[in-house]
């Protein structure tokens, strides 16, 4: 009966299209454990697929797309610069594939770890939904999931996926990355979120590119002065549009080596 019911509901599901925010919780620096970034994160699917996604990334690059104007990217809402990825998840195939921009360059990277969980005897209830525990060591890390059958989508934030429904409350052993589920809302049907061109290679070479990244002028894609604000916005060729104050800029010693350390990426990454 129970099968049948389980059937009945993912057809249903299937048949729509959902997101479901996110709100995560990072610290992105080792050596500052105190220091807390909060953003939210998209995970829209329609029952066959899904894509996993920054919010306030997706609508700034939406409407940069239409207007082409400098200002727009400037004035929306900023988002943090390790969060410019997307995981997509084909349910059928149990594949997924990670996309992100380097210096201009469209990366493909195809994953073929999925997490391995144990499905614990312990039940909560999370903003009204009835959960149950499960935890895997995945990537590193040992993570503590709680999920939900209340929507019997096998998915969840992030790669995380292959559990009897959906992920509602997501975090490592050190809370270091925490995600929650905070919204769910129907949509007409997914986005187009995925770049048209990429480049596929491989994790290593992925990790070792973002390591070793510094600033260089190229990078530049535009800039835009708001002298009434006394800020400055760089969009580089990435997508991200970095801000720094004109007084900070004018007492840097070398501005390259200044905006590459306000560009560092996260030595504290959700994969170790």
């Amino acid at each position: 009966m129970y099968k049948l019911l389980f059937l009945l509901l993912m057809s249903m599901v299937s048949a729509q299209s959902y997101r479901f925010v996110y709100e995560y919780k990072m610290k992105p620096d080792l050596a500052k454990k105190d220091s807390v970034i909060t953003d939210y994160m998209n995970l829209d699917t329609d029952g066959k697929k899904s894509y996993f996604y920054n919010s306030a990334k997706h609508e700034r690059d939406s409407v940069y797309a239409v207007t082409g104007n400098l200002k727009d990217l400037m004035e929306a809402k900023s988002y943090d610069q390790n969060l410019s990825y997307i995981v997509e998840k084909d349910y059928a195939k149990k594949k997924i594939n990670f996309y992100d921009n380097f210096k201009a360059v469209n990366i493909l990277i195809p994953e073929n770890e999925s997490p391995k969980w144990k499905i614990e005897k312990e039940f909560a209830k999370i903003n009204s939904m009835n959960c149950q525990k499960a935890t895997a060591n995945y990537k590193g890390r040992t993570w503590e999931a709680w999920f939900s059958k209340d929507y019997p989508v096998s998915d969840g934030p992030y790669k995380f996926n292959g559990l009897p429904g959906l992920v509602i409350r997501l975090n490592d052993s050190g809370d270091d990355h925490v995600f929650n589920l905070i919204q769910i809302k129907k949509i007409s049907a997914l986005p187009s979120v995925l770049p048209k061109s990429t480049k596929q290679i491989s994790l290593a070479e992925y990790k070792k590119a973002m390591a070793n990244y510094a600033f260089t002028n190229e990078d530049i894609e535009g800039v835009d002065v708001n002298k009434q604000d006394g800020k400055v916005g760089i969009r580089l060729k990435d997508g991200y549009v970095a801000k720094m104050g004109m007084d900070d800029m004018k007492k840097a010693a070398k501005l390259d080596e200044e905006i590459t350390r306000r560009l560092r990426k996260t030595n504290n990454s959700i994969e170790r």
